[in-house]
């Protein structure tokens, strides 16, 4: 009876060790699931937060390539004689630009005189004496937020509703005696701007 029990006892201390074994490892198993639950966790968390930081830098980068123009100025203001009184430049440098409106560099626009009428009809007049009819008109944008003033070329025989070519320039300003207008310019995904200032003669 003895020896069976004995033999018995043999038998179930080497199951008993295997479970204990089996449990640690288990447990260890588990441990190392949690931590690297946790860090996946950690490695989400802050790739979300990488994410939303560019997201903003982007956001802001763009507002700072936006341009916030006048909006719903009527086009009675633009009507009139004016003269550009000076150019000046955003973002670029003066000699970057050497032609504008496929005409001429814009500091020779300096002094030269736009007549608009309420027709759409107009012509401008450089110092030098040269001079280009032009139909304009006023788009607006973001659904009035913004506005630009456009204009395209007439030649002898052209008729305005056939010309699809043309200008457009951002209405950063006009009270109707003094207007400013900017024409983009893209440099490399940036824009920069030709500022014109008009006075009402």
């Amino acid at each position: 009876m003895h020896y069976a029990l004995a033999v018995n006892n043999s038998i179930k201390k080497p199951l008993f060790m295997k479970q204990l074994i089996a449990a640690y490892y288990f447990g260890k198993i588990c441990a190392n699931t949690w931590k690297i639950t946790i860090i996946m966790k950690k490695l989400v968390q802050s790739l979300l937060a990488v994410t939303v930081i560019a997201i903003v830098l982007t956001a802001c980068s763009s507002s700072k390539n936006a341009v916030t123009g006048a909006s719903n100025v009527s086009r009675g203001k633009f009507t009139g004689t004016w003269t550009i009184s000076s150019v000046n430049y955003e973002g670029i440098v003066q000699q970057a630009v050497q032609n504008v409106f496929d005409q001429a560099p814009p500091q020779d626009f300096v002094g030269s005189t736009w007549k608009l009428t309420n027709s759409g009809n107009g012509i401008y007049t450089l110092p030098n004496g040269t001079s280009q009819t032009i139909f304009w008109s006023v788009n607006n944008t973001d659904g009035g937020a913004n506005q630009l003033f456009q204009f395209k070329k007439l030649y002898q025989g052209d008729k305005a509703q056939k010309v699809t070519e043309g200008y457009q320039l951002v209405v950063a300003a006009n009270d109707g005696s003094s207007m400013t207008l900017k024409s983009p310019v893209d440099l490399g995904g940036k824009t920069a701007y030709v500022v014109y200032t008009f006075a009402k003669q």
